[in-house]
Order: structure tokens, then C-alpha cells, then sequence
């Protein structure tokens, strides 16, 4: 006779069952027709825009330089054969444990001692089947094992060059997160009972949001990880009261209605990154920097770049700093009267501004009086998984595409970011998209990190070789007016900000560029990434910083003795900045000073999308 507690198994098994299998066939049936219908959408909105010419694909060139990536860490294994096969025996090893555990899991058995777990933070796995089913666990053991043992082939190739080692570590991790059976209906015990349960509709809704993507993205792949229709940049997005006060071909100039009766005398000016917009740092009130910083008492002036098109085409670095920096610094001393500024720069913003530093210094040109750089690199030996993109022919190759146009689609670069972090920002949101059918969320940060800018030709270009591929601004050897570029010759303030968890600009990276500037330097790291740690209002409470000697000797030694201050970094800025010139004068507004207002902010040039 059966026991109470083996009725109950059968029961819990039988249950676990149940939920695998389609109640309406009928239904399911219908609603396969129907996603089929959707994807016939979704292939002609892939297929049209290339048979009208509108889009040429560029596929061949990442997907030749990956196999012959692959390749050399191939050659480097299978030249040894004793290596080779301790590396096979390793990978078999790990599979007879995967398989053995699964055999007794299958017999009733608990799972045996050396099975193999996601890593802490891993949200793939989170799912309790994922560890009470034999066959899911089977498939999530059998991947862990194949996708470690796949970064350890290429950790242990001691034979690659750095660059090759850096690029197959990327490509690896690209085809690892993939092929993760958390992306596949069938295998992925989630999307499996959400099909049978919804009778397949969800596959119907997210055909449908994956051909709506596929035309959003004018044939390529534009995906959405938030509801944009939430947001409208000008009506809750970059609202800081501001008007237009100069326009040239390539920037918008805003200044920032001011919210103090006095003012620091120097007026604050801000270059941000031509990849993307501005309002990064005036999502919302709450998180706004702009705003924050008016409240402190600047007068602020911020470049809003141009999204560039065909007419930008030949406009490179030469013509950025003119026709941005320079008329930002000229239009700032008509309104206001002040020659010396303080200056901010971030991310490549901040890259292009130390070059402008270094030419102005040669020039003789001393308008600005102290800078900080949020996240900047200036020299880029340590410059992170960006670096895979950026080799002779991959770069000569991006050259001939956007020599076409004049300019790189936005949407590529949003990609190329994108899969620095794909765990994070592609694979999720195709499993909630597109399998799932679900929209995502409405969240503001996405829906800049979606607003992406086209780049000009030129600008790109030189970008690229320069910073990239040559490392010639921290070498001496970049030539912008002319001139021959020295980071020495900066020997104003620096105040520079990395972030810990960095991926675009390593905080190591940035470490190492403070040793290139003549003068002072002011090092600071704050914790979190790229945006976050930047983006860190002090109400938040969020975070930490830290604070210590001059950037000098080894990064982690300045780690290692700094002060971790918590919170926000920008009070601490904020008392940098005093120390350089606290003089305060009468608040200046835009609307009583010897410019034209040319119309409120954010200005024309944000609004533009690709």
C-alpha cells in the first residue's frame, strides 16, 4: 500500500505535469496562424528596405573578424595535443557529473554533491524549476558547464596576443548569453507554461511588438527595453527652465534660468557626449544635475549637439570644438561678460574638451579656468570591451559604411553599447518582448539609452583612430588647428570622476590619464556604472564615493588607501569648485542679456530622432 507521503509526490509530479500541456489545441492552433502572420510582418519589414536599397547589411565584417578571432584561440589549443586533450577530458568530465546527477534525479534521487549553480546575481535561473525539474535542470547544468569551460579556454590561452585574448572573451560571452536556454521557449520552464497557459497568445503579442520593432528600426532591429510612449523630451524629460541662446551648424547652446539671487561669478559650462543627448543629466527634476547645479548658484551653458546627417559629413574635430566649444565659450561671454568659465565634460564630451584644453594652451586661450571630467578617458590603454570594435580592418570597414551616408546610423551604435552589457540590455527584453509578449516598463533612463544620434563621418572616424586604435592624445601625438596636441600643457584644475563599475570608461582607465595633465588633479570614484555613478542626486542617498591622495603609482593602491565617503560625489564637487573662485555676482537670466533667445530649452537639435 502506498504511503501518505508518496501519494503526495505523485501527486506534486503529476501537478508539475499538467502545467506542460495544452488545454485548447484548438485554440493554440489559431494563435499559431496568427503569429505566423505576424512574422510574415515582421520578415517583410526585414526585407523591404533592402530591396529598395535603403538598408545594405554590414554582418560579413564582425561575423569574418569573430571566426578568425576564433580561429587563432582554436591553433592556440589544438597545436599542443596533450593541452587539447586535457582541455576535452576537462569538458567531459564536467558533462558525466551533469549527467550523472541527472540519471539520479530521474530515479528519485536528490541531486548529488558537485553540481553546478548560476553565479550569485545570475536572474536567468530564478525560476523554481529550474532546479525541481530533472529535464530543466539537466539543460541549465549542461550550459553553465559548456559556457565556463568555454571563458576558461580562452582565460588559459596564454599564446594569444592581448588584443586577440580581449576579443574572443567578448565573443565568447555574446554566443554564451545567446544560446542560454532562459531564451528559448522550450527550454525555458517559464516561457514554456506562459505559452500553454495563454494558448500561445503570448507568441502572437510579441511577433506582433517584433515586426512593429523591425519598422520602427526602418530594417534593422531597433529594440525596446521601455514604454517610450510615457515620455516626451521637453513635456517630462529635460524640463529645466532655459532658453536657446546661439545656434550653430553642429550645437545648440541653452542657458538655465537661475533659481538663486546670486550667482558664481564664473559661469559653468557643459560639453556632453555627441553620441548622446544631453538630458542625461536633466532626466527628471529629481535626478537632474543641470538642476541641481543652478540651485547651487552656476550660471549654466549646455552644448546640445547637433543628430548629424549628410551635410556633417566631412564636419570632424576641428569643426566640434570651433563650431561647439569655442562658440559655446564666445556665446557665454557675450550673455554674461565673464571670460573665465568653469567647464564640465563627460564621456567623450569630456575627451574632445581635453583636446580643445591642449589646442587652447598652444593658442594661448585661457577661457577656461577649471574642468571636470565625469567619466572621460584620455588615454585608452586600458579602454575595456569598446577596444574589440576598434582594429584596422574592422575601422577601415565602418569607414567605407558610413562614407556612404556620411554619417553611422545611430541605431548601430546603440547596438555596439548594447552588447557591452548583453546580459543586461538585450536578452531580457527579447524574452520579455518578443516570447513573453509582455511591454516593458516605463522607465526614463531607457528611453534616453533608446533616443539614440547618428555620428558624423569625420568626426567618427578620427575618433576612433585617434583615441582608440592610436592613443595618440595621451601620446602627444594628435593633431587638431594645425597644432601638435600635449595634455601637459593643461595645468588649469582637473577634477576627474570614474565610476567603479564602469564598462564604457574603466575607472582604471580613467586612473591612468590623470598622470598626462600638467596641473593638479582631483581623483574621485564613485560607485556604480557608467550613468548611475554619474547621475547621483544627494537626496537619493544612494551609492558612495571615494576621496583621496594625488592619482599617482598604482590604481589599486589608490583604492586601496582612499576614503569611502557615502552617497553622492557632488557636494564634494561642489566644494572643489568654490575653492577655485567663490566670488558670487547677481544672478544672471537668460531673457536680460545681450544675446537673441532663440526659443526655450530643450532646444530644436534634442528633439531630433533617428
Amino acid at each position: 500500500m502506498a504511503s501518505q507521503d508518496d501519494k503526495t509526490n505523485t501527486d506534486a509530479s503529476a501537478s508539475s505535469v499538467e502545467q506542460y500541456i495544452v488545454k485548447d489545441p484548438e485554440q493554440f492552433a489559431r494563435n499559431l496562424a496568427h503569429m505566423i502572420e505576424q512574422a510574415g510582418k515582421a520578415a517583410s519589414a526585414w526585407v523591404t528596405p533592402r530591396e529598395r536599397g535603403e538598408v545594405r547589411d554590414s554582418v560579413a565584417e564582425p561575423m569574418a573578424d569573430m571566426v578568425k578571432t576564433f580561429s587563432k584561440l582554436s591553433e592556440y589549443w589544438l597545436s599542443d595535443p596533450a593541452r587539447a586533450l586535457e582541455a576535452q577530458t576537462k569538458l567531459f568530465a564536467g558533462y558525466m557529473n551533469v549527467w550523472s546527477n541527472a540519471v539520479g534525479r530521474m530515479s528519485g534521487e536528490q541531486r548529488g554533491e558537485g553540481g553546478v549553480e548560476p553565479e550569485r546575481g545570475d536572474k536567468r535561473f530564478q525560476d523554481p524549476e529550474w532546479g525541481r525539474n530533472a529535464f530543466f535542470d539537466f539543460l541549465k547544468q549542461a550550459y553553465l558547464v559548456t559556457s565556463r569551460w568555454a571563458g576558461e579556454l580562452v582565460e588559459h590561452a596564454d599564446g594569444l596576443d592581448e588584443h586577440t585574448r580581449h576579443k574572443a572573451n567578448f565573443y565568447v560571452r555574446q554566443i554564451t548569453q545567446a544560446i542560454s536556454p532562459s531564451n528559448f521557449i522550450l527550454t525555458n520552464p517559464e516561457l514554456f507554461r506562459e505559452t500553454v497557459a495563454t494558448n500561445g497568445e503570448n507568441l502572437v503579442r510579441g511577433m506582433k511588438m517584433l515586426a512593429e520593432d523591425i519598422a520602427a528600426g526602418k530594417g534593422d532591429l531597433k529594440l525596446r527595453q521601455a514604454d517610450y510612449s510615457k515620455f516626451a523630451v521637453g513635456k517630462n524629460i529635460a524640463t529645466s527652465p532655459g532658453k536657446v541662446v546661439a545656434r550653430s551648424e553642429l550645437a545648440e547652446i541653452i542657458q538655465y534660468e537661475p533659481t538663486t539671487p546670486k550667482a558664481l561669478k564664473r559661469p559653468l559650462m557643459i560639453c556632453p557626449p555627441w553620441i548622446n543627448k544631453f538630458y542625461i543629466l536633466d532626466l527628471n527634476p529629481e535626478k537632474s544635475f543641470i538642476r541641481w547645479a543652478v540651485e547651487q548658484g552656476h550660471t549654466v551653458f549646455v552644448i546640445s549637439w547637433v543628430n548629424p546627417d549628410g551635410r556633417h559629413g566631412r564636419k570632424g574635430w576641428d569643426a566640434y570644438i570651433e563650431e561647439g566649444i569655442g562658440f559655446c565659450l564666445d556665446t557665454i561671454e557675450k550673455a554674461t561678460g565673464e571670460r573665465t568659465v568653469n567647464a564640465i565634460g563627460y564621456c567623450v564630451g569630456g575627451t574632445l574638451l581635453a583636446a580643445a584644453l591642449a589646442l587652447m594652451a598652444k593658442r594661448g586661450d585661457r577661457r577656461i579656468g577649471s574642468v571636470t571630467f565625469f567619466t572621460t578617458q584620455v588615454d585608452f590603454t586600458h579602454a575595456g570591451d569598446l577596444k574589440v570594435f576598434v582594429d584596422e580592418d574592422q575601422v577601415a570597414a565602418l569607414e567605407r559604411a558610413m562614407n556612404e551616408k556620411g554619417y553611422l546610423d545611430g541605431t548601430k551604435m546603440a547596438t555596439a553599447f548594447n552588447m557591452l552589457r548583453a546580459g543586461d540590455l538585450i536578452w531580457p527584453y527579447v524574452v520579455n518582448n518578443y516570447m513573453r509578449g509582455k511591454e516593458p516598463m516605463p522607465f526614463d533612463l531607457l528611453y534616453w539609452n533608446s533616443d539614440s544620434t547618428r555620428m558624423a563621418a569625420a568626426n567618427h572616424s578620427f575618433y576612433l583612430r585617434n583615441c582608440y586604435m592610436e592613443n595618440n592624445l595621451s601620446r602627444g601625438r594628435m593633431v587638431l588647428g594645425g597644432e601638435t596636441l600635449s595634455l601637459k600643457d593643461v595645468t588649469i584644475p582637473v577634477y576627474n570622476l570614474a565610476a567603479r563599475e564602469d564598462h564604457i570608461a574603466p575607472a582604471r582607465s580613467v586612473f591612468v590619464g590623470c598622470q598626462f595633465f600638467g596641473g593638479d588633479v582631483e581623483f574621485v570614484m564613485a560607485g556604480s556604472g557608467h550613468i548611475a555613478g554619474v547621475v547621483n542626486p544627494p537626496q537619493s542617498n544612494k551609492y558612495q564615493h571615494w576621496t583621496g591622495g594625488p592619482p599617482l603609482g598604482a590604481f589599486d593602491d589608490w583604492v586601496k588607501s582612499a576614503k569611502e565617503n557615502p552617497g553622492s560625489w557632488w557636494p564634494h564637487w561642489q566644494k572643489w569648485i568654490e575653492k577655485q573662485d567663490r566670488k558670487r555676482v547677481s544672478a544672471r537670466r537668460p531673457e536680460d542679456e545681450k544675446v537673441p533667445i532663440l526659443g526655450d530649452a530643450p532646444g530644436d537639435y534634442v528633439t531630433v530622432r533617428v
